[in-house]
């Protein structure tokens, strides 16, 4: 699937550089994850955000202890394209 990342360098504070499979690649600012709290409460360590690491199988970013955040959001954020229509909100009529 062209959403798994295959490189990602650390560049400053919360910031990562995501190669994915289509040969795209783009910045993501994760500092509002960490504004998230719930288990993204732990990138406020810097240390620990920077253990990131692509899951081998399935090429997502992930942390210790099982962390991670859904690739199609990332491959959105870093390239600009649409997130698939089954993830955005459908509007509702009233």
């Amino acid at each position: 699937m062209y959403y798994e990342a295959v490189e990602i360098n650390y560049l400053h504070d919360y910031i990562l550089e995501i190669k994915f499979k289509d040969g795209k690649k783009g910045k993501v600012d994760f500092s509002e994850y960490v504004k998230k709290g719930g288990v993204f409460r732990k990138f406020s360590d810097i240390n620990f955000f920077r253990e990131v690491t692509i899951n081998p199988e399935f090429g997502f970013l992930t942390w210790p202890e099982n962390i991670d955040v859904a690739p199609e959001t990332l491959y959105a954020k870093a390239t600009g394209e649409p997130l698939p229509s089954w993830m955005q909100e459908k509007s509702i009529e009233v």
